[in-house]
């Protein structure tokens, strides 16, 4: 640099430092030195050569200022000097230095004239700027004047002005302060007034302008006052939110959701909403039950108020169980029901919620309102589930907190009545089946059913008992649809009727009723009314009128009350129709259809033609309202359909059992003269006769089927309580008996009841009523299958269908054994025997007339007809029953012929033809007395008196084909044959045939 100085020096130059500091001395022109001159003269013209000499110049030296060179060099020094190769080395430096040295001076020489022009420059603007100095200097001087003479006393007053403007705002701000702190006067009242969003509005616009003021020192303990407010008007938010929970207001919700909205904790409104369900069903139950809890009690002890729910139930007693029930029921239908308004509201404010705006922060907005309005959304249907499981559990443990077991029919169908309107409600809230109440309420139902299940049956069994079989008069259209017990069955159930208030109705009204049900239960009593109120209706609606006048019906009173018999618009459609089986399509033969009334009403064996009602008893009434109200429980819960279908078809199996037991065993005395047959031929005299009951059932179809006989072993061995087995000789022997408490005794017959009076017909009149009366009740069952059926589960149906097969039709069947005791008794067969044994059949001439006992016997059959009708005057005797008595006497009159033949030790061709005489006559006789055709066992007869005439061969061949006549009979008939056209050895072929018949049978 000193080498640069030195050669401006030399061209008179000045640095531009130099230049503008005038005053600053002149630097000394320094002559370069000798040696300076000889190295730059040394330095090579060649500029090809001096480039050369710079290039080979190390980079380092080029880095930046703060390189030091010499540092540099006696680093790189040897650590060995040699003194030529470092003269060589400074030799090479040096040239170096020249090159670079003569290079800047070329270079500054070439920009030479550009530096003196720019000097000039710069000299001119420093003239420049010397005399803008003295302008300012004059500038300034002219300001101080002007200050001093006009600015001071102007800006003296903008100085007042804008104090006097800091001054107002603070006043501002201080007013502004003092509404702050008077706002917790106007936010109590809002609150008293319950504007809850008008508070929070209030109360954040404050704390918002208290933010404002935050620099005053007063307002921080503002601001810890407003705080404190506003979490006092959540607290009360939180009391008016819960207040929703059991009466529902849409004002009232609507400004507590507007102030949540505003506190921008809407997700938190809705999870303290669920909890305060919660508590609201807790708290609701609570104090209903531990309201009756106090009353029953009748003092003030405050020991149940400390009680577990649960344990609180334990104390209801049976009286009041069924209003707290009722009012238990009520109470959380109110929450459920304010549950159910809200999640309406929600849904409505969704439908009712502005379009998205395209602003952004708008956009925003709705963003976070969507996601409030999804999380609120799938709480409260989430909720729904946890609110049916709270209202579940608590009427669960109330209704297994008390044994039911002996609770009041009546009650007990009030308790299924509501509890299964609270599983609907339960159904249209959730859409849950309530399998906590239903297995609940099922377990109470089987084990109240069962008690009360065995105490109707020993009911049954005293009525029976009791039961003298005297006709109950019924009016002729009498049907069960007309006891209060079957009405529900004509009308739907309404929500505010229980069963045991339901009036029957046509179909239409019952279609009709099923419209308005489509209502659902919410819908319905949304606004008023609750469906668990109990409306007791009129009391002409409770009446029945199914009884006659004193066994008869005035014209009047069936005008006034019931149409005429044929006339049956008061009667149900569903009553009218026959039953068809849904399973086969076919329509049962004994239907209570108006044909089949009407050809009972037509051809019924009855003097008094006037009474066509139904033969039912006291006893038979009492058990068909017992199966309406056995069908009305089923239909109230159906998970015990079963058990009650069950029970059901033991009250008929009992009083089937109990009619059989009273007139179908064959009680007669004189089981000596049974004689059984096919033991050969015996001796036919006045001293031996044979009863005629014993034929029967020896030689003739059996009076007892084999299904009715199956029947009735089943109920003795799974219903009956047998003490001794034996009780006579036709009784039904079952099995040991399965426990006891499962069983009833066996009923007795009344005293009051004669069967013993031949003037009665061995009770014909009672035995009548009794049987007729198990038909009648039989064709009610038939009547209820199709609903019955539809109300049993379908793995248990074949149960059902098996009960109708084997029970329920073979009541009818016992007609047969019934009215058999009676015609066994109804003549004199023993008589007649011994007539017979006195004639002589060995006659060598033919009669003209008949033999006495023919008459005798007609004589008989005119006694029969006419105590018949002498009963008929009392009781109608159906057609089916005197068809049957007549059957059963014409049956046992002809085997007692064919008995009283069969004695005959001697007989002639003109015998024979005697006895086709005296059976001619009979018949003739017989065919005027009864309409019945064809006369039973007519071929019984004519067939055996003409196989005297057959031949060896064909009397071999008769032998084996008619197995219905006895062994002694076929014997006898051989024997008598013998001598005529059957000789000894054919005799001996023809009684071995007749052994290894009966052989078997041994």
């Amino acid at each position: 640099m000193q080498k640069i100085k030195s050669l401006m020096a030399r061209q008179g130059l000045k640095s531009p430092q130099e230049s503008i500091a005038d005053l600053s001395p002149v630097e000394d022109i320094r002559i370069p030195s000798k040696e300076e001159m000889r190295e730059m003269r040394e330095q090579p013209i060649d500029p090809q050569a001096e480039q050369e000499i710079i290039n080979s110049i190390q980079e380092v030296y080029y880095s930046n200022d703060s390189f030091d060179m010499v540092q540099h060099e006696l680093e790189k020094l040897p650590p060995e000097l040699n003194l030529q190769e470092l003269e060589e080395y400074r030799d090479k430096l040096k040239r170096q230095q020249a090159a670079v040295s003569k290079k800047v001076a070329d270079l500054i020489l070439e920009k030479q004239p550009s530096y003196v022009k720019e000097l000039e420059r710069v000299t001119s603007l420093q003239t420049n700027l010397q005399l803008a100095a003295v302008i300012c200097t004059n500038a300034r001087r002219q300001l101080s004047i002007s200050k001093e003479d006009f600015t001071e006393a102007s800006l003296g007053l903008l100085a007042n002005q804008r104090r006097r403007h800091l001054l107002t705002g603070l006043l501002k701000s201080l007013r502004t302060i003092k509404t702050l702190q008077r706002t917790d006067v106007r936010l109590s009242e809002m609150l008293e007034e319950e504007d809850y969003p008008g508070a929070i509005q209030l109360c954040l616009e404050c704390q918002k302008a208290a933010s404002t003021f935050k620099h005053y020192s007063c307002i921080s303990e503002l601001n810890s006052k407003l705080q404190d407010t506003l979490e006092q008007i959540e607290e009360q938010l939180d009391v008016a939110l819960s207040k929703t929970c059991k009466h529902f207001d849409v004002s009232h919700y609507t400004r507590v959701q507007l102030a949540y909205t505003l506190l921008e904790k809407t997700q938190t409104a809705m999870d303290q909403l669920h909890m305060h369900f919660t508590q609201a069903i807790h708290n609701t139950v609570f104090q209903v039950v531990l309201g009756y809890v106090e009353l029953c009690a009748g003092n003030a002890d405050t020991k149940f108020q400390k009680m577990q729910y649960k344990d609180l139930c334990t104390h209801i007693t049976q009286d009041s169980y069924v209003p707290c029930l009722s009012d238990l029921c009520k109470a959380l239908w109110e929450v459920m029901l304010s549950y159910h308004r809200t999640m309406q509201w929600h849904e409505e404010q969704d439908k009712e919620e502005a379009p998205p705006t395209t602003d952004e922060a708008g956009a925003a907005d709705t963003e976070e309102a969507a996601v409030d309005h999804s999380y609120v959304k799938k709480k409260l249907e989430h909720g729904l589930t946890r609110i049916w499981q709270e209202v579940q559990l608590k009427v669960k443990a109330y209704l297994l907190g008390t044994d039911m077991s002996n609770f009041k029919y009546d009650d007990f169908i009030v308790v299924l009545d509501v509890i299964s309107r609270l599983m609907q409600v339960g159904e249209e809230f959730c859409g849950s089946k309530s399998e906590l109440l239903q297995e609940s309420i099922k377990r109470q139902s089987v084990n109240y059913f069962k008690n009360y299940h065995r105490t109707r049956l020993e009911e049954l069994r005293m009525f029976l008992e009791n039961e003298t079989w005297e006709l109950c008069p019924v009016k002729s259209n009498f049907n069960i649809a007309q006891l209060h017990e079957f009405k529900f069955m004509g009308q739907s159930r309404s929500p505010s009727v229980s069963p045991s208030r339901q009036v029957l109705s046509s179909q239409d009204q019952v279609l009709s009723s099923q419209d308005q049900e489509v209502l659902s239960l919410f819908q319905h009593f949304s606004q008023e009314g609750n469906p668990f109120e109990r409306h007791i209706d009129n009391k002409d609606e409770e009446t029945e009128d199914v009884l006659a006048s004193n066994g008869y019906e005035s014209d009047e009173l069936e005008k006034c009350v019931y149409q005429d018999y044929d006339s049956d618009s008061d009667v149900p459609d569903e009553l009218k129709q026959d039953y068809v089986d849904e399973q086969t399509g076919d329509v049962p033969l004994k239907s209570a259809s108006r044909e089949t009334l009407r050809s009972r009403k037509k051809s019924d064996y009855s003097l008094n033609k006037g009474s066509n009602a139904p033969i039912l008893t006291n006893t038979t009434l009492n058990v068909i309202r017992l199966v309406g109200k056995y069908i009305q429980m089923m239909n109230i819960l159906k998970p015990i359909a079963f058990d009650v279908i069950h029970c059901v078809s033991q009250l008929f199996d009992y009083y089937l059992y109990a009619v059989y037991t009273f007139f179908g065993r064959n009680d007669m005395p004189a089981p000596s003269l049974c004689v059984p047959g096919g033991q050969g031929g015996r001796e036919a005299g006045p001293a031996r006769p044979v009863a005629p009951f014993c034929w029967y059932e020896s030689s003739g179809p059996g009076l007892i089927s084999s299904r009715l006989r199956t029947t009735l072993n089943r109920i003795q061995e799974s219903l009956i309580q047998m003490e001794s087995l034996g009780e006579g000789s036709a009784s039904v022997h079952g099995g040991p008996g399965e426990d006891r408490k499962e069983k009833v005794p066996s009923p007795h017959l009344s005293q009051l009841v004669v069967l013993t009076a031949s003037e009665t017909l061995y009770g014909l009149a009672q035995r009548v009523v009794a049987t007729e009366s198990l038909v009648f009740l039989a064709e009610q069952f038939e009547f209820l299958q199709s609903h019955l059926d539809t109300m049993m589960p379908a793995a248990k149906k074949p149960f059902l269908q098996q009960f109708y097969s084997q029970t329920v039709s073979t009541a009818s069947e016992l007609r047969k054994p019934i009215y058999w005791v009676v015609a066994a008794k109804a003549l004199d067969y023993e008589q007649m025997l011994l007539l017979m044994a006195g004639v002589k059949w060995d006659i060598r001439e033919i009669m003209s007339q008949h033999n006495v006992y023919v008459d005798v016997l007609l004589k008989e059959f005119e006694e029969f007809n006419k105590r018949l009708g002498d009963v008929s005057r009392h009781v109608r005797v159906p057609l089916p029953v005197s068809n049957v008595l007549w059957e059963h006497c014409i049956r046992l009159a002809n085997r007692t012929l064919v008995e009283g033949y069969g004695n005959v030790k001697k007989c002639s061709n003109e015998g024979r033809a005697l006895m086709q005489l005296d059976f001619q006559q009979f018949l003739m006789k017989l065919e005027k007395l009864t309409d019945m055709r064809p006369i039973p066992d007519k071929d019984f007869v004519e067939t055996y008196i003409k196989a005297y005439y057959l031949t060896e061969n064909d009397m071999e061949q008769f032998i084996k084909n008619h197995r219905e006549y006895s062994m002694k009979q076929l014997a006898n008939l051989v024997n008598v044959c013998l001598g005529s056209h059957i000789n000894k050895k054919a005799r001996q072929k023809l009684l071995a045939a007749i052994d290894d018949i009966d052989r078997p049978k041994r």
